[in-house]
This record gives structure tokens, sequence and C-alpha cells, in this order.
């Protein structure tokens, strides 16, 4: 399974980014799909997930800010970030899971580097 990661890069304090990530390849049907965050040094750490019912989960630190969304058909989440902090700075992970017949897979994208200037 490929997650292609897209989105974010560099923003003023009090401004807004989008991240999406698309998953293909996959033999088994993606269960949840979401977005963690790292920031060197320190363990990654969730951000927000969606459940392919459609139910969302959010890190308290994002809640209120952050919306997490999902387009099923196209295996896609999109994570809408408003009013960014330099907290919020870090490498955003794309993160997906698959029940097989046997087990769950899990897999992650490439990274995505957010930056929050002050």
């Amino acid at each position: 399974v490929q997650l292609q990661a897209s989105g974010g890069g560099l923003v003023q304090v009090g401004g807004s980014l989008r991240l999406s990530c698309a998953a293909s390849g996959s033999a088994f049907n993606i269960n949840d799909m979401g977005y963690y965050r790292q920031i060197p040094g320190n363990q990654r750490e969730l951000v927000a997930i969606v459940t392919n019912g459609g139910a969302t989960n959010y890190a308290d630190s994002v809640k209120g800010r952050f919306t997490i969304s999902r387009d099923s058909t196209k295996d896609t989440v999109y994570l809408q970030m408003n009013s960014l902090n330099p907290e919020d700075t870090a490498i955003y992970y794309c993160h997906a899971t698959a029940q097989g017949l046997v087990k769950k897979y899990a897999y992650w994208g490439q990274g995505t580097q957010v930056t929050v200037s002050s």
C-alpha cells in the first residue's frame, strides 16, 4: 500500500493549511486513516483519525482547530488545520490501517513538514 501525502509548508501564526493523503494498492479495505506528527527528539503523537464509518478522534491540543475528513470512495483523507500556532510545527505523517484475512496492517506515508512561524 502506498500513502501519497500532499500539502504542508510554511505558514504564519493564525494561518491555515490543508493536508491530504491518498491510499492506493491495498488488497484489503482501508479501515482507519489519519495523521500523526513528530518533532525531532520526541515521540510520534496522534493528531486525528477517522474510521471508515466516519467516526473521528482528535488530540486535545487540536480540538476545535483541526478537522479531519475522508473520501472513502477514493481512500483519501484530508486534514484542515486552522488557527495554527508554533506548537503545531512538526513533521506530519499520514497513517492508515487495513484488515487482512488474519491480521491488521498499518501503513505510513513519507511525512510532510508543517512550519508555523511567529
